[in-house]
């Protein structure tokens, strides 16, 4: 397995709508293991393939307690149901680091998606797995979390983003 880079917002490849995989394959296959490893290493619990600069519906999360790892990897997602019941909580990504913001969102969601295996399943995601469920996705639509924040918040952020970009330029 091997470690891939993440994208940092901003970034046009993060805003872009992501193309169905039409075939599992032996890249998709790999692709997904990379994107596991690459996930754990940053300590996230979720991670979609724009986020590596890849534009394919593919998604990976493990949101188990420590210690259990329960990975899920999920090909072509997409949300058939979502509750009445909402919660909202502190959202960050591994594209936008160091950035925490509260997020309201469905509580509980029902996902179809294809596994590695080929078959076409359907899951119902709740509380945390629900909220990442539907950050990743969203990802895939080309929309980041700090998109439901308003105008000026988002501003700052973004501005922190370029600021924390350039510094790592000089680092290289």
């Amino acid at each position: 397995m091997a470690q891939l880079s993440i994208i940092i917002h901003p970034d046009p490849r993060l805003k872009k709508v992501s193309n169905p995989i039409v075939e599992i394959t032996d890249r998709i296959r790999q692709l997904s293991f990379d994107m596991l490893e690459t996930m754990y290493q940053a300590s996230g619990v979720g991670l979609a393939a724009p986020q590596v600069g890849i534009t394919e519906r593919l998604v990976v999360m493990d949101c188990s307690n420590e210690g259990e790892k329960k990975d899920v990897i999920l090909i072509n997602p997409k949300i058939v149901w979502s509750s009445e019941d909402e919660a909202s909580f502190e959202e960050g990504c591994l594209s936008i680091p160091d950035i925490r913001e509260n997020i309201t969102r469905p509580k509980s969601v029902i996902v179809k998606f294809t596994g590695l295996d080929n078959e076409h399943r359907e899951e119902v995601f709740e509380d945390l797995w629900a909220i990442c469920i539907q950050h990743e996705i969203d990802h895939l639509d080309g929309k980041l979390f700090i998109d439901y924040l308003g105008p000026m918040k988002r501003s700052l952020i973004t501005r922190k983003m370029k600021k924390l970009k350039k510094e790592l330029s000089r680092k290289l």
